[in-house]
């Protein structure tokens, strides 16, 4: 007799025992998976089961200039289609494919002194206003592109150029072109200086000597100005330093803190800068300084230094220097740096500098800040 409790006869001793055929089983199942796998990816045609993915092409003209089309899987216009690429602008072939900045940056500036703002005399060729009413601080300056807009600027001028031969060396490869460069009157080789100066977009000032409190002591140099010469012997002297150079938009000051501090000496001095269409930057180490008051007498174009930037010339000077000097930038929307071509200053410039446009910041040349006329 069968063991009803028990009927399948798992476990018990009395009935039959029905074995299930478990490996069978199992064969079918993986077919039926396997056949279920085959039709979906037919029908679906997609391997990524659904996966968003990007399809890349790459394409290089004779530019050297490569676009990626990028389409991404699940992003639709309104008709369905894929959307295009951000951007689906590229250069035409053979064109110059340059940056902004890179627009700016390399730009050659005339090397020969224009002969209609050029004046001969005893002394060498003396800047002059043109007789169509061009000046030399418009002639020779390094235009600004329009681009730059309203961003904060900085300009800078490094001075004490054509004394060192190395030091100059170093300026003129390391520095920035929009870094404005201050020639002294008494180096060698000057010409070869500041026709290299200009092939690289640099504008040019001449540091004119003017006396310091302490003369002679400290002394300038040759045909420094002095507040106890008249004034027909320091425009005489003014005319023998700028004969020694050609193709600078103004002069700026060197030493000269006793002379800015004289009106009465000075004033002859700024009136015939504004008569040669010159710039007069006041390099702002003295605070006694009557420059910008004599220059408002005359309508010279004028502009005054906010920090020396390397009046202590260690590094972490310099660098605290640039710090103040951006602020200054960031809050009047303008500021002007001057330093010497030390070897210090020159490191630390070319560190800050590369660094100005991540920054928000324009570097601008001398001739780009708003001057009082």
């Amino acid at each position: 007799m069968n063991d009803l409790t028990n009927p399948l006869g798992f476990g018990g001793t009395g009935g039959r025992r029905f074995r299930v055929p478990v490996g069978a089983i199992a064969a079918v199942i993986t077919a039926c998976l396997f056949a279920g796998l085959t039709v979906w990816l037919m029908v679906v045609n997609d391997p990524l089961g659904g996966e968003p993915y990007a399809r890349t092409k790459i394409e290089t003209s004779d530019t050297a200039y490569a676009r990626a089309d990028i389409a991404t899987v699940g992003v639709k216009s309104g008709t369905g289609e894929l959307l295009p690429p951000p951007s689906e602008s590229k250069p035409e072939a053979g064109a110059a494919v340059e940056s902004p900045s890179a627009t700016q940056t390399h730009m050659a500036l005339p090397v020969e002194a224009d002969a209609a703002l050029t004046e001969t005399s005893p002394f060498g060729p003396l800047p002059r206003v043109a007789a169509d009413g061009r000046k030399p601080v418009d002639a020779y300056a390094r235009p600004v592109p329009s681009v730059v807009g309203a961003s904060p600027k900085i300009a800078i001028v490094v001075g004490d150029l054509g004394l060192s031969q190395t030091g100059t060396q170093d300026a003129l490869a390391k520095l920035p072109p929009e870094v404005t460069l201050g020639f002294a009157p008494y180096g060698a080789s000057l010409d070869r200086w500041t026709a290299k100066a200009r092939q690289d977009g640099h504008e040019l000032l001449l540091q004119v000597p003017l006396e310091p409190f302490d003369y002679p002591d400290n002394d300038p140099g040759e045909n420094t100005l002095l507040v106890s010469k008249d004034a027909r012997q320091n425009i005489e002297n003014l005319h023998r330093v700028m004969g020694r150079l050609t193709t600078y938009v103004g002069v700026v000051n060197y030493m000269g803190a006793r002379f800015t501090s004289e009106a009465d000496a000075l004033d002859p001095v700024m009136q015939e800068i504004a008569l040669r269409g010159l710039l007069y930057l006041d390099d702002g180490s003295s605070p006694r300084s009557v420059a910008e008051q004599s220059a408002g007498k005359f309508k010279t174009t004028f502009a005054r230094a906010d920090l020396v930037i390397d009046a202590v010339p260690t590094p972490n000077e310099i660098t605290s220097r640039l710090a103040q000097l951006e602020q200054i930038a960031r809050t009047r929307g303008l500021a002007v740096g001057v330093a010497s071509a030390r070897p210090a200053t020159l490191k630390a410039l070319v560190s800050w500098t590369s660094g100005l446009d991540g920054r928000g910041i324009t570097l601008v040349p001398i001739t780009a800040v708003p001057h009082q006329n």
